[in-house]
């Protein structure tokens, strides 16, 4: 117990230095900021300002609030990061959701590391941190990625090692913005997965795309049946539903009730391709299957 109340005299001990140095510490070499950066700071909620560099777009309002509930509870247990501007104001690195679930609550105050950096080693840490979040939506960390490419002037390679991930990983994720905005959305609203869009990235012309996106949200197809239609596309095969069961020839037809009787359960006939398929027979306990076992030697 002592201990926390330590940290908590720490904390409004260098905001006090904050607001008495207001415009003295902006670089490592100011006088203090060696007490100031890494330390554990009680900050005036507005004086933060959010993030310009987010890659983070949309934050799910219940998820929110059930946070703000959990924090209006225990407190904020993780302190947010931000770097210091100019005066005593701030500049969020990470933990915006903590910010806003903070302010919803009306929190006047915030615990925060204080870090010193320029606009690129913000933009970096930002979209780095963020990246390694397990909540990002596959569009949303593939935008990031296309920023640091962009932003940063790194090649694929480069990038793949900062953010610790595979080229392969990164090349897949940055080829999802090949996609029609439409089917983007669908993906950040959760209508397909990123293996239905990686499906649908072999479709060049976007309006192809939709029109096969429009097919996988009707007949709600898995990402397998999605590979199939989109192969089926490219060779110029029509496909009306692939859910629908193709219809069994009638050599099978004839011989289903016949099979059925001899096993004594309703057998089951699945067609993989012309003239091939599996027959499935069920069985009900260990001495049905034993049974069946004996017809089949």
């Amino acid at each position: 117990m002592a201990k926390a109340t330590k940290k908590q005299a720490l904390g409004r001990g260098l905001s006090a230095l904050l607001k008495d140095n207001n415009s003295d510490i902006n670089s490592a070499s100011d006088t203090n900021a060696d007490k100031l950066v890494g330390s554990i700071v009680e900050l005036d909620i507005t004086s933060i300002n959010v993030n310009p560099f987010q890659p983070r777009s949309y934050f799910n309002e219940e998820a929110l609030n059930e946070l703000a509930s959990s924090i209006k509870e225990l407190g904020v247990i993780q302190p947010i990061t931000v770097r210091k501007l100019e005066g005593n104001t701030f500049q969020l690195v990470s933990g915006e959701r903590r910010f806003r679930a903070s302010k919803l609550i009306g929190n006047k105050s915030i615990p925060a590391y204080i870090r010193l950096a320029n606009d690129q080693e913000m933009l970096e840490m930002a979209l780095v941190e963020n990246i390694q979040r397990k909540d990002l939506d596959p569009i949303e960390i593939a935008m990031s990625y296309q920023r640091m490419i962009d932003e940063l002037n790194l090649t694929q390679d480069k990038m793949s090692q900062r953010v610790g991930k595979k080229r392969s990983t990164v090349t897949n994720y940055l080829r999802l913005l090949k996609l029609d905005p439409i089917i983007q959305t669908g993906m950040r609203d959760g209508f397909i997965s990123m293996g239905h869009g990686r499906a649908l990235i072999n479709i060049e012309n976007q309006d192809d795309q939709l029109s096969v996106y429009e097919k996988i949200l009707k007949q709600k197809l898995s990402v397998r049946q999605t590979e199939v239609l989109v192969k089926n596309h490219k060779e110029g095969i029509v496909t009306e539903n692939l859910n629908e069961k193709p219809e069994l020839p009638k050599f099978i037809k004839k011989s289903i009730k016949e099979i059925s009787e001899y096993f004594g359960h309703k057998i089951d006939i699945k067609v993989s391709g012309k003239d091939k398929g599996k027959i499935v027979i069920p069985f009900h306990s260990e001495e049905d299957f034993n049974r069946i076992k004996k017809l089949l030697q």
